[in-house]
């Protein structure tokens, strides 16, 4: 099986307008993604953030939970924050992860080409090159990402279009990590 890690990105996102930005770190994020990847059994998850005083952030919220008080007072919490590293670039974590790591992107809108994620599961249970799984926050990852992702998953929609299409990045998190591992 190829080894898998979730990459959740601050920057390059985009904002409402359509600019490239760098948006917060929240503590929601750091807890609620954690518990999905390490409940589907990936390798790590990465929170990528370009600012110092966020990546401080995030290792704070991590020490707490893992060493810290939090993880004795609820041991289930410090488990599942352990996947959790922080590095300030996508290109970091994906060598942490290993060599020839392929980037693989999701959107609330088709972009391209797109794989569905029931052939995106097959291509997860061959043994290849590492995937980094990349979310973004915001208003999602930024195009330059996007065109040069090697795999572009297809957009999770309702089979019934009901005109809105904007999940918390948890959300799609939780929905795309159960359609490829559940």
């Amino acid at each position: 099986m190829t080894k898998v890690a979730l990459a959740l990105l601050h920057y390059p996102v985009l904002a409402r307008g359509g600019e490239v930005v760098t948006t917060t770190l929240t503590n929601f994020d750091s807890h609620d993604i954690s518990r999905c990847v390490k409940a589907y059994g990936l390798a790590a998850f990465y929170i990528v953030h370009p600012l110092s005083s966020q990546r401080l952030l995030a290792e704070r919220i991590r020490q707490h939970w893992v060493e810290g008080a939090g993880g004795k007072r609820i041991p289930d919490r410090g488990a599942a924050l352990s996947v959790l590293r922080v590095v300030s670039t996508l290109d970091e974590a994906c060598r942490d992860l290993g060599a020839d790591t392929q980037i693989w992107t999701t959107a609330a809108a088709a972009q391209g080409e797109v794989t569905s994620y029931r052939a995106a599961r097959d291509l997860i249970e061959c043994d290849g090159p590492p995937v980094m799984l990349c979310f973004g926050t915001g208003w999602g990852l930024a195009p330059t990402l996007l065109a040069d992702a090697n795999v572009r998953l297809e957009p999770i929609v309702a089979k019934r279009d009901t005109g809105y299409n904007h999940l918390s990045v948890r959300s799609a998190v939780a929905i795309s990590l159960d359609r490829l591992f559940g």
